[in-house]
């Protein structure tokens, strides 16, 4: 399986329409892979936060119609990244969205970890409620979005609904870079799962971005890792390789659940 990662940079001098272009540009270009991954809020940038009420789309909105053609014309599977969606009821969400070949919508995820510690994204989105798999020719997608990567517990949920490639797309912090591969290879390790963690390169809103996206397979090695800049990573995957892993090293066998809580 085929996978193509792109780095996308956002450049606040660059509007929303013309990277949503760009972007559709950039995917059109990986005809010939399987899975094709954008990064975290890539149309207006994850630590844009005064931005996001102004930029914020229904579910349906440009960001999805400029995604699906871009999905079709590549005849790929295309995780979209995340968009600022505003829900019927005007809340706004940090959501992930997934096209099939033919360019339809096959799954949604709403980011349940919101950053920011009360503030920032923590307290303008809502939490998402759903743990959301992806089941492929050859694979199974579990997703995630840049602060889930923290949290073990979401990603032992994924395996549990037979996620084998765990895609995170995030907006991740430069001063926080070293956590990034950190925990990247830590939740391919700990689930016997494919990584694809994508983030943005640039600056968002004064951030700067750690790039670094990477590919980890299932035993912890790095397949490949891009520099900080805007850059697509084209890894060929093993999709047997996870469950080769699990029966070589039957780790995931040995869970102890419902361990009472200490007195």
């Amino acid at each position: 399986m085929r996978a193509s990662l792109i780095q996308i940079a956002v450049d606040p001098d660059e509007s929303v329409d013309s990277r949503r272009r760009r972007a559709a540009s950039l995917v059109r270009a990986q005809a010939g892979a399987d899975l094709v991954v954008l990064p975290e809020l890539w149309p207006v940038g994850a630590f844009a936060y005064e931005s996001f009420a102004t930029e914020a789309e229904p579910l349906e909105g440009p960001t999805y119609e400029a995604m699906a053609k871009a999905a079709s014309d590549a005849g790929v599977w295309l995780h979209a990244g995340s968009i600022v969606e505003r829900d019927a009821e005007g809340l706004l969400y940090n959501t992930s969205l997934v096209f099939s070949p033919t360019g339809e919508l096959a799954r949604a995820y709403r980011k349940i970890h919101r950053f920011g510690f009360d503030k920032g994204e923590a307290v303008l989105m809502a939490a998402g409620t759903e743990l959301v798999t992806v089941p492929l020719p050859a694979a199974t997608l579990g997703l995630a979005t840049c602060y889930d990567l923290r949290f073990p517990e979401l990603f032992r949920g994924l395996v549990d609904a037979g996620a084998d490639v765990l895609v995170i797309a995030a907006g991740w912090p430069e001063r926080r870079r070293a956590h990034w591969t950190l925990l990247a290879r830590a939740r391919a390790v700990e689930n016997q799962c494919y990584v694809l963690a994508v983030g943005c390169s640039g600056t968002h809103a004064g951030v700067p971005q750690a790039g670094h996206s990477l590919v980890v397979d299932p035993w912890g090695e790095v397949l490949a890792e891009a520099g900080p800049d805007e850059e697509t990573l084209t890894v060929d995957l093993d999709p047997t390789k996870p469950a080769e892993t699990r029966d070589q090293f039957p780790a995931l066998k040995d869970r102890v659940l419902g361990l009472p809580t200490p007195g």
